[in-house]
């Protein structure tokens, strides 16, 4: 009975709570939409649709990443870090002209609930640089404009300095933590049983897992009579319930 007990014990304590934080439930994803409605998690869609978002562009991966998106008739936000930018800005311009969008990841790959306020003030204004020039360079109208903080961490502070900037902030309602499991199944397995229509789902470049999980879910989710759209997509023309 004693270990009967335990047993149970350790899966209410440490059990339980990790797989919350690996796999939130839908009312957990609807309370922190509730409790930040400045911040998109997910929005309420009345089709099968769901927004993809790639953090950490450009990269070495992110052609392959594109030519699995346009495969698959899918589109994405690609989240960009400044830092690796330089000699990629053909890289930015190709993820315009394949319909998919830019937004704003900061520098470098870092909380950006620690960075320092004036700090954050700065990279966010240039790395908005960056993005504004691949736009002017592909002759498209920048409408949007979107920042993701760095490890997904915020807190008011960062709120305020992303919406002075004239950022909406985007986390995200389905995660795999796939910059630490670089299991390309078990990333797609959770993805797709997470799916629900009007999901925010995060992604990143960067790592070789992505393109075969990408390979995965984006059929499968056509299948199943998903549209894989960008952020601007997901809000723009699909209604709340």
């Amino acid at each position: 009975m004693a270990i009967q007990v335990a047993a149970v014990a350790v899966l209410l304590v440490v059990v339980l709570p990790l797989y919350i934080v690996y796999k939130p439930p839908v009312f957990i994803v609807n309370q922190l939409q509730r409790r930040d409605p400045q911040v998109l998690f997910h929005i309420p869609a009345a089709r099968n649709v769901v927004a993809l978002t790639i953090d950490d562009a450009p990269s070495e991966y992110t052609m392959q990443i594109l030519d699995v998106l346009q495969a698959n008739n899918a589109t994405a936000t690609f989240f960009t870090i400044g830092g690796q930018v330089r000699g990629r800005e053909n890289v930015l311009e190709a993820i315009l002209r394949a319909g998919s969008e830019l937004g704003n990841h900061a520098m470098h790959d870092e909380p950006s609930i620690n960075v320092p306020t004036p700090r954050l003030r700065e990279e966010i204004t240039e790395v908005d640089d960056m993005i504004s020039r691949a736009y002017e360079a592909v002759g498209q109208n920048r409408t949007m404009r979107y920042f993701r903080p760095g490890s997904g961490i915020f807190s008011d502070r960062v709120l305020d300095v992303a919406k002075q900037a004239g950022h909406r902030t985007i986390l995200g309602s389905v995660y795999p933590h796939d910059p630490f499991i670089p299991y390309w199944r078990i990333n797609a397995w959770h993805i797709l049983g997470s799916l629900r229509p009007g999901a925010v789902i995060i992604c990143h470049d960067r790592r070789a897992w992505t393109v075969p999980m990408l390979k995965k879910i984006l059929p499968e989710m056509r299948r199943r009579g998903y549209d894989v759209v960008s952020v601007s997509e997901l809000l723009g023309p699909t209604p709340p319930t």
